[in-house]
């Protein structure tokens, strides 16, 4: 029987999924997700330094005559203490002295005969003086579990001196479609038959959101090409199909599933497009059994599909993010189901695709977001706010936000 939405979501969110976890140099880990708590080792600022190139002085002595008594560069071990009416010239970056209070820019100096300097009266205790920890202190948590790494992630480990970090594993994600009437985009198509542009997609998209994808062929219309093909694919975390999941009669893949165990989680979503949509898993590989028409297939992935994978590959971020946004236009819907309404969203409003059809695959070519109507929703107004679901770039979050349109 079919599930509400947010049922699927949820059954998706708690699956209990065992990770595995690989050591790697931080060079290689940009988009991985960390799988072990970073805590600072030593303080940044490992010393108070100078912000400026300039005198560092004691802030007491701000109305003498000051004598420069010596000049510390950037990366001088200089231990220097400064007397009543001294100062230094000092680097940026430089380790000031251990009683200086106070750095003065070159060019507010007044520059004496004597090698002295005098210095505004308008300065203020501790200027340009950047204080050991004020960036980040020992034991502070720089990185948690299954936050992503990035480039400023990646910045932080350098400045610990960190060289390698536990990382989970990429999930390993096997994609293959059915039906006789397929041809892959390198073969010969006869005018009767259709290229095959889901499982190319799908292999895309997952290795886009940080799998390792394997294409296993594409298998013939009976159940035991397809068992085949399944049985061959079980040492995989996930299985991606389309088509073969309706009821027609040269529908086999349901069955070969069946035939192996198949433990289901949700038969159906009551969603459209994509409503024939089976998740469940044989042992500890999950299966996702998405429909066969393109537009249908993809939009059911970019919603229910890419949260299993956020779920693979580690990521404590497991739910939709929305962006508050406009519609462009009045817009009509028919309600009684929660639809699925790819467009194209500007920074601020949203133009929903004139080309929704399920079996279509130029669509999305075209689009970079969606909306998620509620299934009473008839009609949105011109300037209607709504809510975005990204497709073609990551925003996830940890806990769960409706993202649903109501009118």
């Amino acid at each position: 029987m079919a599930v509400e939405v947010n049922k699927a979501v949820e059954t998706i969110a708690k699956l209990d999924v065992n990770l595995s976890y690989e050591i790697i140099p931080i060079e290689d880990s940009h988009n991985r997700i960390c799988a072990q708590e970073i805590v600072a080792k030593i303080c940044l600022p490992r010393f108070n330094n100078s912000a400026m190139d300039g005198y560092g002085i004691l802030f007491l002595d701000k109305n003498e005559e000051l004598e420069i008594v010596d000049t510390i560069f950037a990366g001088d071990n200089n231990n220097r203490i400064l007397k009543k009416n001294q100062c230094v010239k000092i680097m940026t970056g430089a380790r000031i002295p251990d009683n200086c209070t106070a750095v003065i820019p070159k060019e507010d100096c007044e520059y004496l005969d004597n090698k002295k300097i005098k210095v505004p009266q308008n300065i203020k205790e501790f200027q340009h003086v950047r204080f050991i920890g004020e960036d980040i202190n020992k034991d502070d948590i720089l990185i948690t579990v299954g936050e992503e790494l990035n480039f400023a992630k990646i910045t932080l480990l350098t400045s610990q001196g960190i060289s390698h970090i536990t990382v989970y594993k990429q999930p390993k994600v096997v994609i293959f479609s059915s039906g006789e009437e397929l041809k892959l985009h390198y073969q010969k198509s006869e005018d009767y038959q259709i290229y095959n542009s889901n499982t190319p997609t799908f292999m895309t998209r997952c290795k886009e959101l940080g799998c390792q994808v394997d294409f296993i062929g594409q298998a013939r219309d009976s159940v035991e090409s397809i068992k085949s093909l399944i049985e061959n694919s079980l040492d995989a975390r996930l299985i991606i199909t389309s088509g073969g999941v309706s009821v027609g009669d040269a529908d086999f893949t349901k069955e070969a599933f069946n035939e192996l165990e198949f433990e289901i989680f949700f038969e159906g979503i009551k969603i459209k497009p994509g409503k024939p949509t089976i998740f469940g898993k044989i042992g500890n590989t999950y299966i996702l059994n998405l429909p066969g028409n393109p537009l249908a297939s993809a939009l059911i992935f970019e919603l229910f599909g890419k949260l299993i994978v956020q779920k693979l590959i580690g990521s404590k971020l497991i739910y939709h993010n929305t962006i508050s946004a406009k519609i462009a236009e009045d817009f009509k819907n028919k309600k009684g189901r929660i639809t699925v309404i790819p467009g194209y969203f500007d920074g601020e409003y949203f133009n929903p695709s004139q080309k929704r059809s399920p079996g279509m695959v130029s669509t999305l070519s075209s689009c970079n977001s969606m909306i998620i109507l509620d299934e009473k929703v008839e009609l949105l107004k011109k300037d209607s706010k709504i809510k975005i679901l990204p497709i073609n770039w990551k925003f996830f979050r940890k806990d769960n936000k409706d993202f649903l349109t109501y009118e």
